[in-house]
């Protein structure tokens, strides 16, 4: 039996033209969480992350301070979703999201609602894939660590697919993955163990990695 770590990138850069990228912030995060599996001698198989350049750097930054980690297995399903699109989807004048407060809860508003709406098959985003074909693209990532792995696996990519796992492992209707995705912490840590056969879920959005008094304010979710 084996456990899959699914960890959840760094913060990435809201409210700026390019948001896949790490901030500094988040960086510092994923190191922080490469240190802490490096002094628990936690050692893996393999290692998976999805496409996105946030993806690839929050990984770079692990293996930063986890030496020895295997290549990683770069898995086009594990790709997030647009959130702009969406939001547009649901509401096509809506202002682009930014740091603003006002402007941050708005877009969370449409963003929730977009998202059951995408679900429920009653928008399409520009560019996206469908919801079954998305969930598909997860199952497919969690298929393949049973079949290929049987020791530790590191996972890295967004909240959006990860909670879609946690949710599929649960038997959860499709619109758990929006109350599991939007709670999601930075660099966070859910575990699943499993067998051949199937993955049972043993821990969700965990930071132990951050927590110490002095890293209070390193605790984000965007």
């Amino acid at each position: 039996m084996g456990t899959l770590y699914l960890v959840r990138h760094g913060q990435a850069s809201f409210g700026t033209e390019d948001y896949d990228r790490l901030s500094e912030l988040g960086r510092r995060q994923c190191a922080a969480l490469g240190e802490w599996l490096q002094a628990r001698g936690r050692r893996f198989e393999g290692v998976m992350r999805g496409p996105l350049e946030r993806h690839r750097q929050s990984l770079a930054a692990i293996a930063g301070a986890l030496p020895g980690l295997p290549a990683a297995i770069e898995w086009p399903g594990l790709a997030e979703y647009d959130a702009e699109a969406v939001v547009r989807a649901l509401a096509a004048d809506a202002p682009p999201a930014s740091a603003d407060r006002e402007a941050y809860r708005q877009h969370f508003r449409l963003l929730r609602a977009g998202l059951q709406a995408w679900i429920d098959g009653r928008v399409q985003p520009e560019g996206m894939p469908s919801w079954r074909a998305f969930a598909a693209g997860v199952g497919s990532a969690l298929d393949l660590v049973r079949e290929r792995f049987t020791g530790d696996v590191l996972l890295v990519a967004s909240g959006g697919p990860i909670a879609t796992a946690i949710a599929q492992v649960l038997q959860a209707p499709g619109a758990a993955m929006i109350e599991l995705n939007l709670r999601m912490h930075n660099s966070a840590v859910s575990e699943f163990v499993y067998t051949p056969k199937r993955h049972a879920l043993t821990g969700y959005n965990a930071l132990p990695h951050l927590d110490r008094p002095e890293r209070a304010g390193w605790v984000t979710y965007m």
